[in-house]
């Protein structure tokens, strides 16, 4: 099989200087040096898991013998859907957001499970179900806005209502754009339904460090003044450079029940 990437695992990165090493695994901190004195970066730390979270989280991601990593099915309608029996996750945003690209460098040490990455936005027109072991199931949901499939708004409205296992979506925005008229939809529905999710952005590699800055803090206010269900910690991901990769691991092992206690570093 494929050897996984550089950088796709945690003893590598500890490998690296200090400053680049935080960089990698909470690229939000090494935001806050550029905040203007007296910014309250509470909420720049909220989740700030320490080596052994991250090391169990990574053992989660990275498929054995005993520990099968497998793409279970697709769905286009809930009565496809596998049975609910483990803890569940999914991840939904606009078309071209990078949302398989980001799964695909979640399951990097685990090459062999076939995540399908497409140069065409608005491929993925199925709900995509990964299931991790024993321990939870992982869900590619289909893209929004542009090309998105018909029964787009049925089959995500239907899964995030009925699916009593989920315990987090995982909304992507675009690093470099920011905020969407399409990506206010998704946060609507979310807050409808009462449903908890988190904000991830994307392709923070593609940002000039001003502009992630500026959309970070934009994103960040919009979060405490309008919604309820978020986390109140956005989430940086870089999937070419496995910026934020590892946390983000960290943070599904722990919401999905995987991750007993979550020791501050």
């Amino acid at each position: 099989g494929r050897s996984p990437p550089p950088l796709a695992s945690l003893s590598q990165v500890l490998r690296l200087e200090r400053n680049r090493r935080t960089a990698i695994v909470f690229p939000l901190q090494r935001l806050e040096r550029y905040l203007a004195p007296g910014t309250d970066t509470a909420r720049f730390r909220l989740f700030q898991p320490g080596l052994a979270a991250l090391q169990r989280a990574e053992a989660l991601f990275t498929a054995g013998r005993h520990h099968p990593i497998d793409y279970v099915s697709s769905a286009v309608r809930m009565d496809h859907a596998p049975p609910p029996a483990l803890p569940e996750v999914c991840f939904i945003g606009r078309s071209n957001v990078g949302k398989s690209s980001l799964i695909r460098a979640l399951f990097s040490l685990s090459p062999e499970v076939e995540v399908r990455v497409s140069k065409t936005p608005g491929h993925t027109k199925k709900m995509n179900f990964f299931k991790v072991g024993k321990y939870f199931t992982l869900v590619d949901m289909p893209g929004y806005g542009y090309r998105a499939p018909q029964d787009f708004v049925e089959m995500v409205e239907a899964y995030l209502q009925e699916r009593r296992n989920l315990k987090r979506t995982f909304l992507l925005v675009d690093g470099v754009v920011g905020l969407q008229k399409t990506d206010h939809i998704a946060v609507d529905m979310l807050e409808e339904f009462g449903i908890p999710y988190v904000m991830a952005l994307t392709k923070i590699d593609r940002a000039s460090r001003g502009l992630l800055l500026q959309n970070v803090l934009a994103i960040q206010e919009f979060v405490k003044e309008k919604t309820q269900g978020c986390f109140p910690q956005l989430f940086l991901v870089s999937s070419l450079q496995f910026s934020g990769v590892h946390l983000l691991r960290c943070f599904v092992a722990h919401v999905t029940g995987n991750l007993p206690t979550v020791e501050a570093s």
